[in-house]
């Protein structure tokens, strides 16, 4: 059984949210804020009836509330005092299967017939009278959580816990520590959840005998006479021991150590990749059917990460998974055809990117490609050299760089195609920068999707079309006019170029022969100098161009 979509109504930073999921692998990645937490969250509170550890009950305030619906809510009551009804969170998961009729119905919002349930905080009606008579007095100074309950049905309209759900979710936080008394509750819990019930009973007796054991060092034997026989506190018997009343007392005062180091005081990264490997590897998860996993790549190296991520890819089998990341390693090795865009609470899906793309960015993953995804607009340049030379023009034109409108310059080698399909898919207003090395028509067949006709309102391709045919070589090698130095110095001419280069060349020959040798170098130097600076007139098109779409 797996989840074919989730509605979420109310909670948290979502007012209302549909979400399409795919059947195996689901990669959720959005700027900070976006929900990619929440939507996590929401599965599992929808499954299990947990939030934060614990259960959603014990855990009720009006910050699990939308807070547009919460202000909307005061504002009504304020309005005439009222009994206005308050306002509820409604979770519904869809499922993909025939097998559980229990779950058929069409006791869902959509009033269809599916597989699925809801979980809904909402007002409890048994207690109308006492809210109705709190609004009269005006007292109403924030949501009253006191009068909710938790409604959890399948859509067939029968109440159901979490045992009656068929999909078991394991929820992998690897961002989080929690601990008590010294012990990581996460790596405790799944450790139990390991062992056998006959292991358990001897790992308790083991623990028991602790007791004993304190109990009967002399020193602990002087130290309770003292208490004993000190100011009198109670008529009754008062001595130091160690605490064994709960059943699973053990899981608080053990510790988990790795190479004789206290869990806790190992580092981020190794605790990342153990409470990873532990979740995926632990029995429960083995039975689930369902992975919920938050940021894998905190804390880790690329090494480590590289080596997680193939766990998780071989752990994935006929499960569905569903990852939150900001990671472009993590997206590009999992494959962008997962990818779910989650901008101003609408998704955006990645489905049907080319299997070549794909693969591409799979095997070679270092590229930034969330960069183009989470960015408001982008500029695509072919190294770093063009990199500089087109943030220095947007800031001469703006007086700031063009990250600071949320414009990416991206540099993106030869694989401009590639990003421009990821573009297509998103809608995504990008302006490529490029040399036409001097074959306009092979640059105009290169990107003819992107030209004339078939043009994108949204893309535009910028490229200088006049081929520079002169001084074919420099030193006796074939040299291009048609790159970014010898345009550079074509829009600023010999003794200018020289002058933000501070050098003193007597020919242009000269002066490109050492650009072309350090074009990192002079881009850097162009970058940083205050003086005027003049650039080809393709750059000046693309930054114009930025500026307006």
């Amino acid at each position: 059984m797996k989840i074919d979509r989730i509605k979420i109504i109310n909670f948290k930073c979502f007012k209302e949210l549909n979400l399409p999921l795919n059947e195996g692998l689901n990669i959720l990645v959005g700027k900070n804020e976006a929900g990619k937490s929440t939507i996590l969250e929401a599965i599992h509170l929808a499954l299990t009836g947990i939030f934060n550890g614990r259960y959603i009950k014990n855990e009720l305030t009006q910050y699990l509330f939308n807070i547009d619906v919460v202000l909307e809510y005061f504002k009504d009551v304020a309005a005439d005092r009222k009994p206005v009804s308050p306002p509820s969170v409604l979770i519904e998961l869809y499922f993909k299967t025939d097998d559980f009729a229990e779950f058929d119905g069409k006791n869902n919002t959509e009033k269809c017939d599916s597989s699925g349930l809801s979980f809904r905080i909402a007002f409890d009606e048994g207690y109308k009278e006492e809210y109705e008579h709190l609004v009269r007095g005006g007292g109403i100074k924030s949501l009253p959580v006191e009068y909710y309950n938790i409604f959890w049905r399948s859509f067939a309209g029968k109440d159901i816990t979490a045992i009656s759900i068929p999909i078991k979710p394991a929820f992998i936080d690897s961002s989080t520590n929690r601990y008590q008394n010294g012990s990581d509750i996460y790596i405790s819990r799944i450790v139990r959840d390991t062992l056998e019930p006959k292991e358990i009973v001897e790992i308790s007796q083991a623990h028991r005998t602790m007791r004993d054991s304190f109990m009967n060092c002399p020193t602990i034997k002087v130290i309770n006479e003292k208490i004993r026989s000190g100011a009198k506190i109670s008529d009754k018997k008062i001595e130091l021991s160690v605490e064994l009343l709960s059943k699973n007392a053990w899981e608080n005062s053990l510790m988990t150590y790795l190479d004789n180091v206290p869990f806790h005081f190992i580092g981020k990264g190794e605790q990342s990749t153990v409470k990873t490997k532990l979740a995926l590897g632990h029995k429960k998860a083995k039975k689930a059917s369902l992975l919920l996993l938050e940021e894998p790549e905190n804390h880790l190296t690329h090494a480590k990460l590289n080596r997680l991520i193939g766990d998780i890819k071989a752990e994935q089998k006929d499960r569905q998974i569903i990852i939150s990341t900001h990671n472009s390693f993590v997206a590009n090795k999992l494959g962008l055809d997962n990818l779910i865009l989650l901008n101003d609470g609408k998704p955006t899906c990645f489905r049907n990117l080319t299997p070549d793309t794909e693969s591409f960015f799979e095997k070679i993953a270092g590229y930034d490609t969330l960069r183009l995804v989470l960015c408001k607009k982008a500029i695509l340049v072919e190294g770093d050299s063009d990199e500089l030379i087109v943030q220095k023009a947007y800031q001469i034109k703006h007086e700031k760089l063009p990250i600071e409108d949320e414009i990416d310059v991206i540099s993106v080698g030869t694989s401009f195609l590639r990003f421009l399909e990821i573009a297509e898919k998103i809608g995504k207003p990008v302006a490529v920068v490029t040399d036409n090395d001097g074959d306009v028509e092979g640059l105009k067949t290169k990107y003819e999707n992107y030209l004339g006709p078939k043009a994108k309102d949204f893309i535009i391709i910028c490229f200088n079309d006049f081929v520079d045919n002169g001084m074919p070589q420099i030193s006796g090698k074939p040299f291009n006019r048609n790159t970014l130095e010898p345009e550079m110095l074509k829009a600023n001419g010999l003794e200018a170029m020289n002058h933000l280069l501070d050098k003193a060349y007597t020919s242009e020959d000269d002066l490109l022969r050492y650009m072309r040798a350090n074009k990192t170098e002079c881009a850097l130097k162009i970058f940083k100098s205050t003086g005027t600076v003049s650039f080809p007139q393709y750059i000046v098109n693309a930054i114009e161009w930025v500026s307006v779409n």
